[in-house]
């Protein structure tokens, strides 16, 4: 699918499915010349003929010192849910969705993707994925825009390393830098999932 924009530049977004509904790959097109590159890395309008209505209430950035730093596997709760649109502006990360909603044909399943400043792809984290990454290089800055902020209150995770995912992290399980939170969320089969 192609989202075509409007401006005189005649920017395009791409887009492309993935095994889970609603997790897209995003594209954006770049200009090049001389000084260097311009693209629309959001634009409202191109999301919605992909089917994505986001509204932008909050943007993190993460910076992670080193390969081999996970974050995740993370959500929030109802009424705090959250669609998530993510880039990475240096470096490059090995990222996952997990689909935890119940009665989906593909709850329980992922997708991973590298996501890097070079390939200049992004993804679409829709309501009821669970989300994390890992760091592929040195000094990696990460970009993500939300459609609901964040609460302490709401948040939750799924062990990164559940065993019953058999998500294949580039990295020995024993040379990740994890934060003890991380550590300590629950499996999926422990998981009451709210969605």
């Amino acid at each position: 699918m192609v989202a075509t924009g409007a401006s005189g530049w005649g920017f395009e977004m791409r887009f492309e499915t993935t095994a889970i509904e609603g997790v897209l790959l995003l594209f954006p097109e770049r200009h090049l010349d001389f000084r260097g590159s311009l693209s629309e890395t959001f634009k409202s309008s191109a999301l919605k003929v992909a089917g994505v209505d986001f509204q932008v209430v909050q943007e993190n950035h993460s910076f992670s010192r080193v390969a081999g730093v996970v974050r995740g596997l993370h959500f929030q709760h109802p009424p705090g849910a959250q669609t998530k649109l993510l880039r990475v502006s240096r470096g490059a990360v090995f990222d996952v969705a997990v689909d935890i909603r119940r009665g989906s044909s593909t709850y329980g399943r992922h997708v991973a993707v590298e996501i890097s400043a070079e390939n200049w792809a992004q993804i679409v984290l829709p309501v009821g994925v669970a989300h994390g990454f890992c760091t592929l290089s040195d000094n990696t800055e990460v970009i993500y825009k939300l459609d609901n902020e964040y609460d302490a209150r709401l948040e939750g995770g799924i062990l990164w390393n559940d065993p019953d995912l058999a998500i294949a992290w580039p990295l020995d399980f024993q040379a990740a830098t994890v934060s003890q939170r991380d550590s300590d969320w629950p499996r999926l089969s422990d998981l009451r999932s709210p969605f």
